[in-house]
């Protein structure tokens, strides 16, 4: 009976969990953001050094998962295959979402009766992401996936220039065959020691989430949440019905619940919400869906193209926005209108990959590329920005999530088991971090 209970492991300490902390972090840095918005606009460095920190091992966590996946895969064929259908999802998924962030924001109207004169804006704060935006559009989009150098791919962190590198990289070890098998064993060697660093960043998550939180709070306080809060709680419900109506499906078909699996990224989600960064999680996320029972070939390819074409939430928040902002200008904006602009969303929304702010800039182009409504009404959601990313990129992880499971599924690299198993808590996953 000794023996029996020595060899139990021993439950894990409530206060251990991750989500447990980061939630508490959460608690903390929105009564500090109230309570006193000055000390909680100071809070700022804690969020961004975190997110640099994960950033930082981004471009080589990618390269080492895609290279040794596709090296293992060893099939120049299957690997287009997955890709193909990789996109194809991709671009149906985010088409749903273009379409009933218009019909939900047509619905609510969350601009109408606001009468904003677009002359009396100061567009002076706005004035860099305009700038940003004119190197947006499918040409330089398409001409911006070649690195200017093999290095600055990963000096930068692009993660579409560091995607194409890895592929080609992977096919080049697939041609050596066994002559590339010591590097490839090298580079599996090196993977576990960048998620190993990984593993001590992630220590420090709920100091990020804390400060991130705190400086949201802080800084745009509730009076930016009450002055334009029919657009926000609009947003947020369109988020969930999003997730409810198109995603949900899909898991269904599947053959998975959706509750569930957002239950086991719970933590994920978290610290996306409070950091306002779903790349803060692209390694948890590599390891958890591996460990949920997609092949890793298939996690390595779909989960960073889908961190680039993807953006379920990013694709709500853009038709919600520009529709709104015609609303509250009281700029005509009708059907023909609202087609061009999905139109060319479908396009600009691909085109923002590893620009900063990317969601802001992308809007501020597409409000270009119609020609229709004032560029300079951008400058109504800056303010609140932030506070719309934490609905829209938790919406951005969850479809990445659904996606690598659909994919996997639909390419034959699924255990169904398993993943059935994990999401029911009868097979633990180890702890990614």
């Amino acid at each position: 009976m000794t023996a029996m209970a020595m060899d139990k492991p021993r439950a894990r300490a409530w206060w251990r969990e991750l989500w447990i902390q980061v939630l508490i972090a959460m608690a903390a840095g929105i009564a500090l953001g109230i309570v006193n918005p000055e000390a909680g606009a100071r809070m700022q460095p804690l969020g961004d050094a975190f997110i640099k920190a994960i950033r930082m091992l981004i471009a080589p966590i990618i390269f080492c998962t895609v290279v040794h996946g596709i090296a293992h895969m060893a099939d120049m064929a299957r690997v287009g295959r997955v890709a193909v259908k990789a996109i194809v999802y991709f671009e149906v998924m985010t088409t749903i979402a273009l379409v009933i962030g218009l019909i939900a924001v047509n619905l609510l109207k969350p601009g109408v009766g606001m009468n904003i004169d677009p002359a009396g804006i100061n567009a002076s704060a706005i004035e860099p992401y305009v700038k940003q935006s004119g190197a947006i559009g499918f040409v330089p989009f398409l001409i911006n996936i070649v690195p200017a150098t093999f290095i600055g791919a990963f000096a930068e962190g692009n993660i579409l220039q560091v995607l194409f590198i890895s592929v080609l990289c992977g096919f080049a070890l697939v041609q050596l065959g066994e002559r590339g098998a010591p590097l490839v064993h090298l580079i599996d060697i090196a993977a576990k020691m960048v998620f190993a660093v990984v593993g001590f960043v992630m220590w420090a998550a709920p100091i990020g989430a804390f400060g991130a939180i705190a400086f949201t709070v802080g800084k745009f306080g509730l009076g930016s949440l009450a002055s334009l809060g029919k657009l926000l709680g609009g947003f947020y419900l369109t988020c969930v019905v999003f997730i409810a109506v198109a995603l949900g499906p899909v898991a269904r078909l599947c053959g998975f619940s959706l509750l569930k699996l957002i239950r086991y990224i719970w933590e994920e989600l978290l610290i996306c919400i409070a950091t306002t960064s779903s790349e803060t999680v692209l390694a948890r996320m590599l390891t958890k869906l591996e460990k949920a029972g997609c092949e890793k070939s298939v996690v390595g390819l779909v989960i960073p193209t889908g961190y680039s074409f993807n953006l379920d939430g990013t694709c709500l928040y853009l038709a919600a926005a520009a529709v709104f902002l015609a609303q509250a200008t009281n700029t005509p904006f009708g059907l023909a209108e609202q087609i061009e602009l999905l139109l060319i969303l479908l396009v600009t929304s691909k085109g923002a990959a590893g620009i900063a702010g990317a969601a802001f800039v992308v809007l501020a182009a597409t409000l270009s590329a119609t020609g229709t409504i004032p560029v300079t009404s951008v400058a109504l959601v800056l303010g609140i920005h932030r506070l719309m990313s934490q609905g829209l990129t938790p919406t951005n992880l969850i479809g990445n999530a659904v996606a690598t499971i659909a994919i996997a599924k639909w390419e034959g690299a699924l255990d169904d088991g398993r993943l059935r198993r994990v999401l029911d808590g009868e097979e633990s996953a180890a702890d990614p971090a």
